[in-house]
């Protein structure tokens, strides 16, 4: 399972049991997924109550999401707004696997968030630009993309677009394990980051921390 870099096992134990209980449907999610020997791609409970604990704090209502595996870091973040806002709550739900996206579905139904997180199947390109056409631009108070890392540039892009002043975005898996620190690596994936990393460092637009949460979290916020 991902974990924050410099973690031992003993740590991460005693960080997650001073977080808030872990929701039963969250845990089921995680733990079922790990029994898929897919739990490297899924983020963890600390990171999950860390997104949960942002959107409560910017206050959002409408969100986005791009990646959605499993569903556990969109049910976490739903969670947290549905809390505040009820049903008007809303969060778009991007990945082009409908295989993941049923899976996510019946967890979502069983932390009684499916009636404010709508899925979208498709491409992630696509579809963020057409929110943006039907009225999403400038609205989206916070937004997560943990896809193809070679499109985290286009990512980027299409959230300074939809987010509001304020809002803010964070992307997932930004360390990648440390590859982006070791010169020898220059594969697609990594030089994405890098690049990505530069680029919001950089952009005035935003205001922007990277963090080494779970594989590294890069959060920006729009001015």
């Amino acid at each position: 399972m991902s974990r924050s870099i410099g973690l031992n096992e003993t740590l991460t134990d005693y960080l997650r049991s001073m977080n808030p209980e872990e929701h039963p449907a969250l845990k089921r999610c995680r733990e079922d997924t790990q029994e898929r020997g897919d739990a490297r791609m899924q983020i963890s409970p600390e990171q999950g109550a860390f997104m949960a604990f942002l959107a409560g704090l910017s206050d959002a209502k409408v969100a986005v999401e791009v990646g959605v595996f499993t569903g556990y870091s969109a049910m976490a973040v739903a969670m947290a707004m549905k809390h505040r806002h009820g049903e008007q709550a809303r969060l778009y739900a991007l990945d082009r696997d409908p295989g993941l996206i049923a899976l996510a579905e019946g967890y979502w139904a069983d932390g009684d968030v499916d009636d404010v997180i709508q899925p979208i199947i498709g491409d992630a390109r696509r579809t963020l630009s057409e929110l943006a056409a039907e009225g999403l631009a400038e609205s989206v108070d916070f937004m997560f993309v943990d896809a193809d890392k070679t499109g985290y540039g286009d990512y980027y892009a299409a959230a300074l677009t939809l987010l509001r002043p304020g809002g803010i975005v964070l992307f997932d898996n930004v360390l990648w394990g440390g590859s982006v620190a070791d010169p020898a690596k220059t594969d697609a994936d990594t030089e994405a980051l890098r690049a990505l990393a530069k680029r919001v460092r950089d952009d005035d637009r935003v205001d922007q921390v990277f963090t080494a949460i779970g594989d590294g979290l890069l959060i920006a916020m729009k001015r």
